[in-house]
């Protein structure tokens, strides 16, 4: 069993610091937002978005993928009453020559062994593609 963690306090009313390990981020908590800094729902998409990249340095090695570059797009849709998320969309693009039936592999073996997407989807319906950069 891995155990995480991550501690955040409060610097004022425009934002607080979250802290694991020795890496810092500073949140959007301000109720105007903020430019400089990612909101809760910016920070789970960020999450997600970790998520799919560390899949990819995970299975590439064992499915002897060659890749040179990935990048995930997302966006959450929203309801306001009750507030919560109600879908999110992704699209993962990868830079390789690999077949279609090789890439469609990767993108399954990235949502199954993929923490972060396991948990969302349990949660909220997420839909997306892995597509081949033009």
């Amino acid at each position: 069993m891995t155990e995480y963690r991550v501690s955040a306090r409060r610097i004022d009313s425009h934002g607080s610091l979250a802290v694991a390990k020795e890496a810092k981020v500073v949140l959007d908590t301000d109720m105007a937002g903020r430019r400089d800094a990612m909101n809760p729902v910016e920070l789970l998409l960020s999450a997600l978005a970790a998520c799919m990249l560390k899949g990819i340095e995970r299975v590439t090695p064992m499915l002897q993928f060659q890749i040179d570059g990935a990048e995930v797009a997302l966006e959450a849709i929203r309801q306001d009453a009750p507030p919560k998320l109600t879908l999110i969309r992704y699209q993962i693009t990868v830079d390789s020559a690999e077949t279609d039936q090789r890439l469609d592999l990767l993108h399954r073996n990235i949502l199954k062994y993929g923490t972060i997407s396991n948990t969302l989807s349990g949660a909220v319906p997420l839909e997306g593609t892995l597509t081949r950069k033009v």
